[in-house]
């Protein structure tokens, strides 16, 4: 037994769909597979927590301890983006003014103040370990999200971003773009 799911442990996971090379730690917590989709050359670590309408592009690493709630509105990771170790991403958050009450077990009439907006980790878009994406953040294409960031808003493509709130710090260098040509080309022959 691997540290990874076998292909017919895959099929028995009930996912909404999945491409090839999908990687899952055997101590990932998948709720709601019916909900998930995995495109192909994705890698989902141990100790990570999926859970809602979360769909995952080509070539995307999500590490240890990860927390993606994508909700009903959904969390969407585009190509070639990544997730260090212990981030979170939430398309769904309780209300904390107290206008509403908390919690999953409490009924939505109850709640009506919940925030449901749907997040995006748009192509090349990296975050770095222990930050948080809040729902309704767009981390545009090429942004990377330095470590212990909190994210609430959304970012400027190719842009550095740092802090609490994150803020832009810099310009990211886009040699990704010809790499990733250099590369799909390569998979061609």
């Amino acid at each position: 037994m691997g540290n990874f799911l076998s292909e017919s442990e895959l099929k028995d996971l009930g996912l909404k769909e999945y491409g090839e090379n999908v990687l899952i730690g055997r101590h990932a917590v998948l709720y709601n597979p019916e909900f998930l989709s995995i495109g192909s050359h994705v890698r989902i670590d141990d100790f990570t927590v999926i859970s809602g309408k979360v769909t995952l592009g080509n070539y995307i690493h999500i590490s240890q301890f990860c927390g993606i709630y994508g909700g009903e509105k959904g969390v969407v990771m585009e190509d070639f983006s990544g997730l260090s170790s212990k981030c979170s991403v939430y398309a769904v958050s309780d209300d904390y003014s107290g206008n509403s009450m908390t919690n999953p077990m409490v009924p939505l009439e109850y709640r009506p103040c919940v925030v449901n907006a749907p997040v995006q980790i748009k192509k090349h878009a990296i975050v770095g370990c222990n930050s948080v994406v809040l729902p309704g953040v767009i981390i545009e294409e090429g942004t990377a999200v330095g470590s212990m960031a909190l994210c609430n808003k959304t970012t400027e493509a190719w842009s550095m971003y740092v802090g609490v709130p994150a803020h832009r710090v810099g310009t990211r260098k886009k040699e990704i773009l010809n790499l990733e040509k250099k590369f799909m080309k390569e998979l061609e022959v």
